[in-house]
C-alpha cells in the first residue's frame, strides 16, 4: 500500500520542543506524530463505539421500560473491574 504525506502542521516552538524532548532512543519526530495519530484515531472510534452503545441501552430501555438503578449498575461495574484485576494478576 503506497502512503500518503499528512499535510504540514504549524506549531509553537515550544510545542516542538517539548515533542523533540520526549522521543525515545531512534524515534523521530515523524514516528512520534504518526503514533500520536494512530492513538488519536483509536481514541476517537473508542468513543463513538461507546457513545453508540449508550444511546442504544437507552433506546432500549425506553422501549422496554427495562432498566438497572444506578447503585446496581456500580455494583456490576466493581465486580467487573475486580475480576479484571485478579485476571490480569494472574
Amino acid at each position: 500500500m503506497k502512503t500518503a504525506t499528512l499535510p504540514t502542521v504549524r506549531v509553537l516552538p515550544e510545542i516542538r520542543e517539548q515533542a523533540q524532548g520526549l522521543l525515545d532512543k531512534g524515534e523521530s519526530l515523524s514516528m512520534f506524530i504518526e503514533d500520536s495519530l494512530r492513538r488519536n484515531i483509536a481514541l476517537r472510534q473508542s468513543e463513538r463505539e461507546f457513545l453508540a452503545r449508550g444511546m442504544a441501552a437507552g433506546a432500549r430501555a425506553r422501549e422496554t421500560g427495562v432498566t438497572v438503578n444506578a447503585d446496581e449498575s456500580l455494583l456490576r461495574l466493581r465486580t467487573l473491574a475486580t475480576q479484571r484485576l485478579i485476571t490480569s494478576k494472574a
